[in-house]
């Protein structure tokens, strides 16, 4: 399970420097931010158990952001970049 959470770690870093390529300095630093908490789990050496509830509180936080930002941060029919 650790692998996994190395290959989460490499998959969010990937996405990291696409966004810093693509000029969204915030949401790449996000993915960093990301990327360093998957690797360091993945060295914690922790039981299959631990590394299933942390990814389901990860999921937990993303999707209560994700649902947050787009029922209260984004304007219907505003196009990204203008």
């Amino acid at each position: 399970m650790d692998r996994m959470f190395r290959v989460l770690g490499f998959w969010t870093g990937i996405f990291a420097v696409m966004f810093y390529l693509g000029d969204m300095k915030t949401t790449s630093l996000l993915f960093f931010g990301q990327t360093g908490f998957f690797v360091f789990l993945s060295y914690l050496k922790l039981s299959e158990r631990m590394y299933i509830y942390i990814f389901g509180a990860y999921l937990t936080v993303f999707f209560v952001g994700f649902t947050y930002w787009t029922t209260f941060m984004m304007i219907p029919g505003q196009s990204v970049g203008h």
